[in-house]
């Protein structure tokens, strides 16, 4: 039997739902020539990954639906997003035994890091798409993370590259007094409600 969860109790403590999608980000939109592009992954990987647009877009390709909750308190539901999931980049270059974390870097130098467990789950994708049509550059077209369970910060447009590291780093907003793990169902939205054990 299929459970309908109502928005109501799909929205995280001190969200509002809203059908629009908000353009929020810390510097302009970065031009990209999809020819140049390339996205790497390096760091603690049996093999670095260096693929151009037409081989990422070779990939296994899934469509999945989800939320997106941004710590400016909005939320937006039923996104359909497709995409590469995360899993399926780590199928073609396994990370090391010492991997534990990753750091996504954006095309116009933005970071955000993520524990490697959360990109693991199988809601993790990194898309070119949102409901049906290319996603727009200022939503972060050509790639963007798309981290269903954290805070939208941690989704981070425009992905060039990401790496695999044993320690943790934090990013742009991370170290800009955001939270390092931001969970919306803990409200963790900044660095002076951690505990220490995140």
């Amino acid at each position: 039997m299929v459970v309908h969860r109502s928005p109501a109790d799909r929205t995280p403590p001190g969200q509002i739902l809203t059908e629009k999608w908000p353009v929020l980000h810390y510097a302009s939109v970065p031009p990209v020539k999809l020819a140049q592009w390339r996205f790497r992954m390096s760091g603690l990987v049996e093999q670095p990954l260096d693929l151009g647009w037409q081989e990422f877009r070779a990939l296994p390709a899934v469509s999945l639906t989800s939320d997106f909750h941004c710590v400016t308190t909005w939320s937006r539901l039923d996104n359909t997003w497709e995409g590469v999931r995360f899993q399926s980049l780590l199928e073609r270059t396994p990370p090391r035994p010492a991997a534990r974390h990753v750091m996504v870097r954006a095309l116009d130098g933005y970071a955000t890091n993520v524990p490697l467990l959360t990109l693991l789950e199988d809601d993790v994708l990194l898309a070119w798409s949102w409901n049906g049509k290319p996603l727009e550059a200022e939503h972060g077209g050509p790639l963007r993370l798309v981290v269903p369970r954290l805070y939208g910060w941690k989704s981070a447009k425009w992905v060039c590259s990401v790496e695999l590291m044993e320690h943790d780093r934090r990013g742009f907003w991370e170290e800009r007094g955001y939270h390092n793990r931001a969970d919306p169902w803990r409200e963790e939205r900044y660095s002076y409600q951690e505990t220490g054990d995140e």
